[in-house]
């Protein structure tokens, strides 16, 4: 298996791609720059891909810019790897902090679960984690009963799992990170670690995307939110049942 690894980094993060790039150099890790798509420069008329009612309904909140500039750049990096030689790719963005053993752990994950098309190998929580197997290095794989877990920041995805990406969620409905979760809606067959095999590195407070107070001014109360109940019970349930298959 021909495994690349693929970094989103906006053209602004310099410093951020400086650390990492020796970071990797010090790590004898080959990883190939992704130039990250700058939510706050998308002009009103070029908003095709998302569909900002859905959104609205289904998170009970206005999407920011910089949602969707990172829906944007991860598209680009899947796309970026469907267009190598490569077989799988590992895609992170620029915040995570590297491991010699990446890798070869990565590729133990695939031969472990050689039918899974992406699993998520960092996460901000995993309650609720159901075993399906071990790989050799002991990194555990499975699914989670209850999400989103949150981040995108680490995940191995193959070429089926990419095509089946790009073509369910060319329009943005979703964050990016909970979108690559719903295995049940996307088709693409989705695992997840029990423990992260990156961590985020220390500059990752400094976000790119928007800070808990921007979300928290976006969000919708009340009744204003009672169709994103509806629907988020609907998904809860679906998860339930996708991760005791």
């Amino acid at each position: 298996m021909k495994l690349g690894a693929y970094v989103i980094n906006l053209n602004r993060s310099i410093v951020r791609w400086e650390q990492l790039s020796r970071k990797a150099n010090s790590l004898e890790l080959d990883i190939i720059r992704i130039s990250g798509v700058d939510g706050s420069q998308i002009q009103p008329h070029d908003k095709a891909d998302i569909n900002q009612r859905q959104f609205l309904l289904r998170n009970g909140r206005n999407y920011l810019p910089g949602e969707h500039g990172c829906h944007r750049s991860h598209l680009k990096a899947l796309t970026e790897f469907l267009n190598s030689s490569n077989d799988a790719a590992i895609i992170m963005e620029d915040d995570v902090e590297l491991q010699a053993d990446l890798m070869r752990r990565a590729e133990a994950v695939l031969a472990t679960v050689p039918k899974a098309e992406l699993v998520k190998l960092l996460n901000h929580r995993s309650n609720g984690f159901r075993y399906k197997a071990m790989t050799k290095y002991r990194d555990i794989i499975g699914r989670c009963v209850h999400g989103p877990q949150g981040s995108a920041a680490c995940y191995l995805v193959t070429r089926s799992g990419a095509e089946k990406l790009l073509r369910t969620m060319s329009v943005m409905v979703y964050p990016f990170d909970v979108a690559i979760e719903r295995g049940w809606s996307t088709k693409v067959n989705t695992f997840t670690l029990k423990d992260n095999l990156l961590e985020l590195g220390p500059n990752s407070h400094e976000t790119a995307i928007a800070t808990k107070l921007d979300y928290r001014r976006q969000k919708f109360t009340g009744i204003r939110r009672s169709v994103t109940h509806l629907l988020r019970a609907a998904d809860y349930a679906r998860r339930v049942r996708y991760s005791l298959w």
